[in-house]
């Protein structure tokens, strides 16, 4: 080839490229499409308690929370309906596009107009809502999440079913007294992928909703009242988040009840559980095969609801045009401009967001069936305040009045543009926050009347979390989420904002998971050591769960939940708080060391000297009694006597043994206890204190692998000392 023609062809490639990239790269914006609603709107709307809902996603991994979260975000016009499903607006990080998991959970305030059927004619309503990480490591990302909404929209895979973190968040939301909804995804699988038959469906819908309810009914609450899911109360709904439709059995029983003539409440009963329509003498049975009937008749819910979206969606997929036409004829289903020429799956997509728009199935759903601040609060007060339930702050809390005292729970700090600096994210519970407000700041260590973990100090700004991006607001009144600027210097991770002088904290949150994987980390070069100090201090802020310490030997040792967990908070020192290379130790895990049952014998030791002897028995102690122990409950701090009597009423303690605690260990406030069971032995006294240290130390560094002990209980059995002094 002559040089002219290879430099033609060359630039005729390159040319080519180019041009492929910039349409690819214009492909990756998902950020064209225009909200349609205004700050001043959302601000208007915020002081209605009553038209706002505040609710986070919740689900095992990849369920599909995020993409089921892009038809609700493309309904109020952030996103495209073109990229919706893809785009996964709420993950807003680099690593979380690149690896297709949520890793941090996200805030957007949507604004949306909806008509109750109320004969109000369509209603504003604000929904504050936060998507969540499915991956057990971020299980903290959860709580915090659940602690400032009131409902929560369960995602479960309708081909997996209820999994083990979906038992695990649900959990997590019921004890955080927030009323679930169920939302069973990937419908379209179970369709197109498995072609299953309608009942087949029906079958594996009933056992999902099944699995929810046993984990539902565990945790029954009588001020909560009875939160079961189900489709004929309209709390579930079916659809597909990735083609954006969903339906519930409401949806349909409007057009029926209107069609068939009947009430809408009777035929959503009809349209789920054991009830079919005989058609021949127009009759509903709940028999399956009545006198006279030569072939089983179809359940309600398959011939009603299951069978028109499968042959509609079959014959789009086979390309049965005149079959497909008439059926969106009689659907009412007007296709517009560039959805006419569209064929197989992106029709079939088309037309069902058409026929079944899953953002308008969930928002009635949101919108009739979750509670609105006002209702949430007066049963969550409980949960969430520490101090007692009559005074100010508690019922400030339970009448959610903006014009109130303010109460604000921040729940979670998020990063800015601004390197090491965070928003401060949570909601306001009473009264109303404002920029420039004077507040009080107590963290998770105050305790009223006195000065520690506590600064008085002004609101810088307060901002609106929209995915990315943030929007000014000047003040925003209670029962909504919000981000606050400039008090992120004040508080670690969590902590409660206030005006009330006497008021007690908002409960800290109790995670389900544990850090419990360690990585010790060392600079590269000795001068960057205070930039990676400064940048553990940014790291244990920006995560509601990883510890930072240091320890003995001057080691700083990283905690996380999980391995996943562990090398995101490294990949983010590194890129973003220390900004310097360092070194990282491989995991180490904490382990516990216990006993199973009492020693078979009294096991005996001497001094030195040999003129002394301790006779010793272990025994385990139960792990609720451990639990009591380290949450302070029965530990070295908790008053005497209250102690004495938990022991004796709960555990079964003799009085004796109760009273008679010499130590905790380790560190003096673990779950290992000392405890002197001896009758009348002399001088026992005087080696109380070298018993003691050495108990510490011992506890600390166990037998079997130098770990920490946990829950054993050292009965002193016997002791002899030496009558001289002098040999003691």
């Amino acid at each position: 080839v002559g040089p002219r023609a290879w430099l033609k062809d060359s630039c005729s490639s390159l040319a080519n490229f180019v041009i492929e990239h910039l349409l690819e790269h214009r492909e990756c914006e998902h950020l064209p499409a225009m909200p349609n609603f205004t700050v001043d709107q959302i601000r208007t709307i915020m002081d209605k308690t009553e038209f706002i809902r505040s609710m986070s996603v919740i689900a095992h991994v990849d369920h599909g929370k995020s993409t089921l979260t892009d038809s609700l975000i493309c309904k109020a016009g952030i996103i495209s309906a073109k990229h919706a499903g893809d785009a996964r607006f709420t993950d807003t990080r680099a690593d979380e596009q690149e690896r297709g998991v949520t890793i941090k959970s996200t805030g957007v305030s949507l604004y949306f107009e909806t008509d109750d059927d109320d004969g109000k004619g369509s209603m504003p309503y604000l929904i504050n809502l936060i998507d969540s990480p499915g991956h057990v490591d971020f299980s903290s990302e959860v709580t915090a999440a659940l602690r400032i909404t009131d409902g929560a929209m369960v995602v479960v895979d309708c081909i997996e079913g209820c999994a083990v973190q979906t038992e695990t968040v649900l959990r997590q939301s019921l004890a955080e007294r927030v009323k679930p909804c169920l939302f069973v995804n990937k419908v379209d699988r179970c369709i197109l992928e498995l072609q299953m038959e309608p009942e087949d469906m029906y079958g594996r819908f009933r056992k999902a909703i099944e699995d929810v309810n046993v984990i539902v009914a565990t945790y029954h609450d009588v001020l909560m009242g009875d939160v079961q899911v189900a489709p004929e109360k309209g709390t579930v709904a079916f659809g597909s988040g990735l083609h954006g439709w969903g339906f519930n059995c409401e949806r349909f029983a409007k057009i029926y009840a209107a069609k068939m003539g009947v009430d809408k409440e009777k035929m959503m009963g009809r349209l789920w559980g054991d009830s079919f329509f005989n058609a021949k003498k127009k009759t509903w049975t709940n028999v399956q095969q009545p006198e006279g009937c030569t072939e089983p008749l179809p359940r309600a819910f398959c011939q009603f609801i299951m069978t028109p979206i499968n042959q509609l969606m079959r014959a789009i997929m086979d390309d049965q045009k005149d079959k497909y036409e008439k059926m969106m004829g009689t659907l009412g289903i007007v296709l517009k401009g560039d959805d006419k020429s569209l064929t197989g799956k992106p029709l079939m997509k088309r037309t069902m967001q058409i026929w079944i728009n899953a953002a308008d199935t969930l928002l009635s759903m949101i919108v009739t069936k979750l509670p609105s601040p006002k209702q949430a609060q007066r049963y969550r007060v409980e949960n969430l305040y520490e101090g007692p339930m009559d005074d100010e702050a508690a019922n400030a809390i339970r009448n959610c009045d903006k014009d109130g005292p303010l109460m604000m729970y921040i729940s979670k700090m998020v990063p800015t543009s601004d390197k090491g600096r965070f928003y401060a994210f949570g909601r306001v519970f009473s009264g109303t926050v404002a920029t420039g407000q004077k507040v009080r700041i107590q963290g998770p260590h105050y305790k009223p009347g006195s000065k520690e973990d506590l600064s008085v100090k002004n609101i810088q700004r307060t901002v609106l979390m929209m995915g990315r991006a943030t929007e000014q607001i000047s003040d925003v009144p209670c029962g909504n989420t919000v981000a606050l600027v400039g008090i992120d210097q004040y508080l670690l991770k969590s902590g409660t904002l206030t005006t009330i002088e006497d008021a007690h904290n908002i409960a800290d949150m109790k995670y389900s998971v544990s850090p419990v994987v360690k990585v010790a980390v060392k600079v590269k070069d000795g001068k960057d050591l205070p930039k990676l100090v400064d940048g553990l201090k940014k790291l244990s802020k920006s995560d509601p769960l990883v510890v930072c310490t240091t320890e003995e030997s001057g080691e700083h040792v990283i905690a996380g939940c999980g391995e996943l967990h562990v090398e995101i908070c490294l990949k983010d020192l590194r890129d973003e708080y220390a900004q310097c290379e360092f070194t990282v130790s491989d995991p180490v895990v904490s382990y516990r060391e216990t006993v199973n049952e009492t020693s078979n014998q009294t096991c005996l030791s001497k001094s030195p000297n040999k003129h002394n002897r301790i006779y010793l028995q272990a025994e385990p102690m139960s792990d609720e009694l451990c639990m009591a122990i380290e949450s302070g409950k029965l530990g070295p701090k908790a008053e005497a006597k209250e102690r004495a009597k938990l022991f004796r009423e709960k555990f079964d303690w003799d009085e004796n043994s109760a009273r008679k605690i010499w130590a905790w260990g380790p560190e003096t406030e673990g779950a290992n206890l000392v405890v002197d069971a001896t009758q009348a032995v002399q001088y026992i006294i005087e080696i109380k204190e070298h018993v003691n240290s050495a108990f510490q130390w011992a506890t600390k560094e166990g037998p079997l692998c130098e770990e920490n002990m946990r829950g054993i209980r050292f009965n002193i059995m016997d002791v002899t000392l030496h009558t001289d002094a002098i040999h003691r």
